[in-house]
């Protein structure tokens, strides 16, 4: 490695060498991100709102919260079948909770309840009560 004398008498490693340990270590730490089944996940907030969220990520337990909260926002179109054939003409595998409610609704004589599956049943149960204060308008 080339070192050059920086301003101070300090040794410093050369700008190509620092660069490609850069380059190396990124990746080392995107590996180790890869095997943790982790992801980066860019929002842009309001300075307010990624402060209290950076601070909230410091709590423990703050994951699992959060994925409960989504789990409560956001439907898996994938996971639950009759769902999935009345969002025939959507690309999205998240869809809004209201919107699940509003198109089990909008559509239920497509639903075919005899092969509805437990969970399936229990998301409808839990839409119900959410948006539609315990009634489906069927």
């Amino acid at each position: 490695m080339k070192k050059t004398r920086a301003v101070g008498g300090r040794p410093t490693a050369d700008l190509l060498r620092r660069r490609e340990q850069l380059r190396v270590a990124k990746r080392a730490q995107r590996e180790r991100d890869r095997e943790a089944r982790l992801a980066l996940c860019q929002v842009k907030l309001r300075p307010a709102t990624a402060e209290k969220l950076r601070r909230a990520i410091a709590i423990p337990g703050f994951e699992d919260t959060l994925a409960r909260f989504l789990d409560e926002s956001l439907v898996d179109v994938q996971a639950y079948p009759n769902l999935q054939l009345l969002c025939w003409n959507r690309a999205e595998r998240f869809i809004p909770s209201s919107d699940a409610f509003a198109l089990y609704e909008r559509n239920w004589r497509f639903v075919d309840e005899k092969a509805l599956e437990p969970e399936e049943r229990q998301l409808i149960e839990r839409l119900t009560r959410a948006y539609g204060g315990g009634v489906l308008n069927v």
